[in-house]
């Protein structure tokens, strides 16, 4: 029997081990304490601790210990390391996925610019570090030559910001990567960011599986992506799949990877951009969208095959394209308020499910999320005939999806999904940095908690008599405890959940939280906290404290600093005063709401 350890969890250690079962193979889990109990431990044959997920030693030993012969990296953590690559063939374990040489080659995206090169494959125009800056069109993208995210990229639109950008972009790339080299290219203002699904075996063949049209993001993060690409023509399909085939051909590719290139608006045309070693987060759209032989074509078990030593045994004329799929990433995030990561229990977790809908996910109720994983929960999938039987599918099983206990991304997705931009394929790479989305109203939410606290048989105006002006009744269900119980006549029939406790009420409805406060008439009204008082506004770990009490500080002066998810978050001085009270120091882990700061006003 093959042995394949997950050098990853959540919802993707879950995904590969479903397909490796199938397969009859048998699943090794890796995972630290906090995650003994989590999903993806429970569900492989059997487990092993280790004390990280970036211990290149820790999880080649744990493989070896558990006689993996195969470990799968999922996505994430070490799963673009050439040493790890490296180690790991030194100890006689086969990684699924490419070498450590193809991860060098492709993994910088200036060595990987060369290999586009000598493919033939387009690249953005480029100017050198040592050209005369008055020589540049503006506006120009300077960025990171290691390393990805949107660290240690700079837009520059003259050449008096340009030094200074160049100084910011290596500062922060040297931070994130310890490589502070930089290139600077082009900057196509409108484009629209399509991908490549790639697979390559160990005798040559390399295939492609059409592409992904990934252009909803912000700063470079991918928030909606989908399968097909839904605005570009027959032609640039052709021109672009075979541009990632040659790619990947000429760097001697092994396994599943993913070209990603930029299609500029203005003039049709297309550019490398880089290439992922590893399998992707958006796969499961290609997944839903790809037939091969009829057979919806699963890449998890493609890569474990090819991984063997096995032909893909394909040809390319056999992967053909059936209907449209577009996922939702959902996050514990607040997207209405700044994108801050959130923290906590999750007290009550309902997915969405019903025809057309595929669900990733690694979070059940009870569970706790942590500010020490990326912040992703689950992906919604949703897939159609076509791309607008698609989206309707998604909207409506984000508006299903519930999460309590903490904030999530849900309701942000679903008016983003519904949105006319979306709907009408307008939303380039950029939109998102430079539009608001919406936030749901809470007056429906404040209507629901009210009903849930009248209750299903009250007998004042909330009782639910199915009386409706023109039509027949239509409940709204609510979960009151446990139990879901239709509580009063609306415009249209829905799922929403309600919890009440002593102080406030708590509705999750259409997939957007709410939080409503409920007052003690007999207690004291008085503000718990003033305008000087400096809340956590995340979980998280406080960096660095910059202040002391007494200390005077300028309005807008940084007081402290925290940090989240891979998020940094400077908290600053409201207004000029002296801090009264400092409630953390460096290093301290505080929860969301905790109170960091106090400044009282100076008389003036």
């Amino acid at each position: 029997m093959n042995t394949v350890l997950i050098a990853n969890r959540g919802e993707i250690a879950l995904r590969v081990i479903r397909t490796a079962r199938r397969l009859g193979w048998r699943t090794i889990a890796i995972h630290t304490d906090l995650d003994a109990r989590a999903p993806h431990v429970r569900a492989a044959d059997t487990a092993v601790r280790v004390g990280s997920y970036l211990d290149v030693d820790e999880v080649v030993a744990a493989a070896r210990e558990s006689e993996a012969g195969f470990v799968h990296p999922g996505y994430g953590f070490l799963s673009e390391r050439a040493p790890f690559a490296r180690a790991l063939a030194e100890a006689g374990i086969t990684l699924v996925g490419p070498s450590g040489d193809v991860m060098d080659a492709m993994g910088r995206k200036d060595a990987a610019r060369d290999v586009a090169v000598a493919a033939g494959v387009p690249v953005v125009p480029s100017y050198g570090l040592d050209e005369d800056l008055a020589t540049f069109a503006y506006p120009v993208l300077v960025k990171a030559a290691a390393g990805g995210g949107g660290k240690g990229m700079r837009v520059v639109r003259s050449a008096a910001e340009l030094p200074e950008a160049r100084a910011a972009a290596a500062r922060e790339a040297a931070s994130s990567f310890g490589d502070d080299t930089l290139l600077i290219e082009k900057y196509v203002e409108s484009g629209r960011h399509v991908e490549v699904q790639v697979l390559g075996d160990t005798h040559g063949t390399v295939l492609h599986f059409f592409e992904r049209d990934c252009s909803t993001q912000r700063r470079h993060q991918k928030v909606l992506e989908e399968a097909p690409a839904p605005t570009i023509t027959d032609a640039q399909r052709s021109a672009i799949t075979s541009a990632a085939v040659a790619l990947a051909e000429q760097c001697g590719y092994v396994g599943a990877g993913t070209v990603e290139l930029l299609l500029d608006n203005a003039t049709g045309e297309f550019y490398f951009l880089e290439m992922n070693t590893r399998l992707q987060v958006e796969h499961p759209v290609t997944e839903e969208v790809t037939r091969v032989r009829g057979g919806r074509v699963d890449l998890v078990e493609l890569q474990l095959r090819v991984a063997t030593g096995e032909p893909i045994g394909i040809s390319q004329d056999e992967v053909t394209l059936e209907g449209h799929a577009i996922e939702a990433r959902v996050y514990a995030e607040d997207s209405f308020h700044g994108f801050l990561p959130q923290a906590g229990v999750a007290t009550h977790v309902a997915w969405a499910g019903g025809e057309g809908i595929r669900v990733d996910h690694a979070l059940e109720s009870g569970q706790e999320v942590s500010t020490s994983y990326d912040p992703m929960l689950g992906k919604v999938v949703a897939v159609g005939a076509d791309r607008e039987e698609a989206r309707r599918r998604l909207v409506d099983a984000l508006g299903r999806t519930v999460v309590a206990g903490l904030t999530t991304n849900t309701g942000f997705l679903r008016v983003l999904a519904d949105s006319d931009e979306f709907r009408d394929c307008t939303i380039d790479t950029a939109w998102l940095d430079h539009h608001e989305v919406p936030e749901p109203d809470d007056a429906e939410a404040r209507q629901l908690a009210a009903a849930a606290l009248v209750g299903p048989t009250g007998t004042g105006p909330w009782r639910a008599d199915g009386w409706r002006l023109g039509a027949g009744p239509a409940p709204v269900r609510v979960v009151v405890g446990t139990e879901l119980v239709d509580v009063r006549p609306d415009a249209a029939p829905r799922d929403a959940f309600v919890k009440v406790t002593t102080g406030s009420v708590e509705v999750v409805d259409r997939g957007q939280r709410f939080v409503l406060e409920r007052p003690d008439p007999f207690g004291d009204h008085a503000a718990a906290a003033g305008d000087g008082t400096l809340l956590a506004p995340m979980p998280g770990t406080v960096l660095a404290v910059d202040v002391a009490e007494g200390q005077a500080v300028a309005a807008g002066e940084t007081l402290g600093v925290m940090e989240a998810m891979k998020m940094e978050l400077a908290l600053k001085a409201p207004f000029a005063g002296t801090v009264t009270s400092v409630g953390a120091a460096a290093g301290d882990l505080v929860k969301l709401g905790a109170v960091l700061f106090t400044v009282e006003p100076t008389d003036d």
